[in-house]
């Protein structure tokens, strides 16, 4: 954070200063950060009091006081050894101050660039794999995990300082208008947008609406400002004449391909499901293996690797760093090995959430483990291979067509080959068990129309899928389990029970 004054920030936020301790200098630069969460709180911290649905941060003003944070932004005066700023919604006044804090930056005469990523799923690994690469060329700040909403993005945007060079936002939305609201506050030089896919259909009501709440970041644009397009999705690519800029075009489909477009070529990947490809621009060609698993993320890792060429990167070093990102945000297609009650297996963690096209990602990678080419295996090599199990979570917010999905998600898991489904519900929430069973219905019809026999499991809850899951590997020595599932299915604590160290 640009150090201010406390007089400033009141100034940015639209609030008064209230409480004031005795000693206090509102004139003096002394503040240096912003914190939502207490226990971040420290010397030169701005304490910033959200109302949340189960915790107040206006409870906690005596603790951040003891620890050393300047003021405090408030709904209302707390009787607290804390000076205070009041303001009509600390949310909005959050906001307020990463947008002064970016204006400070951007006022500097070193250049800065602001680069925002949405997209209907891959938004959070693109965004790790970009801030590696444009590490190399200055320092950057991005957000930890998924930190994409009006709380999260300007928190971000707080720990810009003077020598940041970039600031990588990641944009999400449940609702049309919420990303225009986070371009005012962090406006993109480059933006980028992945994909329009299906993820809150239900709150969005149509895919239609869907895109157009991505082209918001696109419409947020600076003046001349940059984007970066997916070729390969057709709604994605209708948003090439709200650029005002340049547009930079990703993608893998030959059918369209644009000029200069970076693209994939040879894709594969290794007996342990690295991808690995040819990357080129059409004129410079290099061979990329990606650090980090699943073939779905080739069009994750061209669109970073489009924005690190725009920013002065090249081609071959994109491609090292590429190959060195082992590790991305937690329960992201995160493999480890699990031993516990006597059994060992291959964990494929990608717990943190689920919409249907991360979950299609996510089977694929699960089916094609261990094959190191594209085209299916004989018989005897698939039964050499390892015995595969995905437990997967219901998905939310998807509107009325979510008993299809769900059903259609079981029958393209036997569809690839998956051996074991076990389906996790919850004991205590029936929307949760009918998706499940939605989703063990499309399963078990597939299975019994194709003759494959798969195992088709509905657990109910994460316990017992733990031990539907457990008993299946101690039958198969050679056992492969994906955790897939949104956030209310509990897969990302399982994952954490198999595998505390993560």
């Amino acid at each position: 954070m640009m150090p201010m004054t406390p007089n400033e920030i009141a100034e940015a936020t639209g609030g008064a200063l209230i409480h004031v301790q005795p000693g206090f200098d509102p004139d003096r630069p002394v503040a240096t950060s912003a914190v939502s969460d207490s226990r971040e709180a420290g010397e030169g911290s701005v304490f910033v009091a959200i109302a949340g649905e189960r915790v107040d941060g206006h409870d906690f003003l005596a603790d951040v006081a003891a620890r050393g944070a300047v003021c405090a932004l408030v709904g209302h005066e707390v009787d607290a050894p804390i000076t205070q700023i009041l303001v009509p919604d600390t949310v909005e006044a959050l906001g307020l101050l990463a947008r002064h804090n970016l204006e400070r930056r951007r006022a500097e005469a070193d250049p800065f660039t602001i680069v925002g990523i949405t997209g209907s799923v891959g938004k959070t690994t693109t965004k790790d794999l970009l801030k590696a690469l444009l590490g190399e060329l200055g320092p950057t700040v991005a957000p930890f995990g998924s930190f994409n909403n009006e709380i999260g993005l300007p928190l971000t945007a707080l720990k810009v300082g003077a020598s940041t060079r970039f600031l990588v936002a990641e944009m999400g939305a449940n609702h049309v208008g919420e990303i225009a609201r986070l371009t005012t506050i962090a406006p993109p030089d480059i933006a980028v947008v992945l994909k329009v896919g299906c993820a809150h259909l239900g709150e969005f009501g149509s895919v239609e609406r869907i895109a157009q709440a991505k082209s918001e970041i696109v419409r947020g644009l600076v003046a001349d400002g940059t984007g970066v397009l997916n070729a390969d999705d057709a709604h994605v690519a209708a948003m090439e004449p709200l650029v005002p800029g340049d547009v930079l075009w990703f993608g893998i489909d030959p059918d369209h391909a644009h000029p200069g477009e970076l693209t994939a070529r040879n894709i594969g990947q290794d007996a342990t499901d690295h991808p690995y490809f040819d990357m080129t621009d059409g004129t410079e060609t290099v061979h990329v293996t990606l650090g980090i698993r699943g073939e779905h993320n080739v069009m994750n890792a061209l669109a970073a690797a489009s924005v690190a060429r725009r920013c002065g990167l090249g081609l071959a070093n994109i491609a090292r760093v590429l190959g060195e990102q082992t590790h991305i945000s937690a329960h992201r297609m995160a493999v480890s090995t699990v031993t516990r009650d006597g059994v060992s297996f291959t964990l494929i963690d990608d717990s943190f959430n689920a919409n249907p096209d991360s979950m299609r990602a996510g089977i694929n990678a699960l089916a094609s483990w261990g094959k190191t080419a594209r085209e299916p295996q004989t018989e005897q090599a698939q039964a050499a291979g390892p015995y595969r199990i995905a437990v997967l979570g219901a998905m939310l917010e998807l509107g009325g067509d979510e008993g299809e999905l769900h059903r259609g998600i079981g029958a393209d898991a036997v569809r690839a080959g998956i051996d074991a489904v076990i389906a996790v519900s919850s004991a205590n929430d029936p929307h949760l068990d009918a998706l499940a069973a939605d989703l063990v219905q499309g399963a078990r019809d597939e299975s019994a129309a194709d003759g494959s026999g798969a195992t088709v499991e509905l657990a109910h809850g994460a316990d017992e899928a733990d031990h539907l899951a457990t008993d299946l590997v101690r039958n198969h020595a050679n056992a492969l389990v994906l955790l897939k599932g949104s956030h209310a299915s509990g897969l990302s604590a399982l994952a954490s029970r198999w595998n505390p160290t993560a």
